[in-house]
């Protein structure tokens, strides 16, 4: 791998987490700030974000997601504790731009004190969304096919988890979005830890469990064979035994 590319993945991570933060950010604080509104919008973006980047870095944009490929041996270490760096990033950098654009501080609105109801939400809606996700790896999906089940797996964890919580069901968007709170931080990781081992233990094909430790899930390359040509058989021409004629006795008279 040349440093070109490792910083081509972390940028990558780093965009897509900030732009879809944002884009949660936007809705939730707007005035179509409902559920499904949300659920919608930030399905969509992670689509979008997958099909654009996912060649990429395998399309993460979350640190419960990229935890919970590390928990089944789909990335290497060091490349995940610098992907949950990235993304984290750009949470941070989503709250900031929030700031810039609004003119003011943006208002935190995770509950102070903790409450189990938010913590089980984020954690079932993420086990739901990271389920999806690693369906989408084991299955080996690529382009509009990854994108459009990692998508709508997020409209529907977020669909699940809305009614408990603010439905982030991602710490980076929890960061970005002010609403940071232990419940919002280890929730998602949580329920990633669960969807996913969950998906590998019951439903992963054995075929598949020894893929390459990354997300982005490849097809294994077709093994090609130089086409054996005939040669062409030189015949010896067939040599006819001589034959030894028998001296014919003549009868005497």
């Amino acid at each position: 791998m040349t440093v070109r590319s490792k910083i081509a993945m972390l940028s990558a991570e780093f965009l897509g987490t900030a732009v879809l933060a944002t884009v949660a950010i936007n809705i939730s604080r707007s005035q179509i700030g409902i559920g499904y509104f949300v659920a919608i919008g930030v399905g969509l973006t992670l689509g979008l974000l997958v099909l654009s980047l996912g060649s990429v870095s395998g399309g993460h944009f979350n640190p419960a997601v990229t935890i919970g490929l590390w928990t089944i041996r789909k990335i290497k270490t060091l490349q995940a504790i610098a992907f949950v760096a990235a993304q984290m990033l750009g949470g941070l950098a989503a709250w900031q731009l929030a700031n810039y654009f609004a003119g003011s501080e943006i208002q935190s609105v995770a509950n102070v004190d903790f409450e189990w109801k938010i913590l089980v939400a984020e954690v079932v809606g993420t086990l739901v969304f990271t389920f999806l996700v690693a369906s989408a790896v084991f299955q080996r999906y690529e382009g509009a096919k990854a994108a459009a089940l990692i998508g709508g797996g997020l409209t529907v964890g977020v669909f699940v988890a809305s009614l408990g919580s603010n439905a982030l069901l991602n710490p980076a968007i929890a960061l970005g979005n002010q609403s940071w709170s232990w419940a919002y931080a280890t929730g998602p990781i949580i329920g990633a830890l669960i969807g996913m081992n969950l998906y590998v233990l019951l439903f992963a094909p054995i075929s598949s469990l020894g893929l390459p430790r990354r997300f982005k899930s490849t097809k294994p390359a077709a093994v090609v064979t130089a086409p054996v040509k005939k040669t062409a058989t030189t015949r010896k021409p067939a040599t006819k035994k001589a034959t030894v004629k028998k001296p014919v006795a003549r009868k005497r008279k």
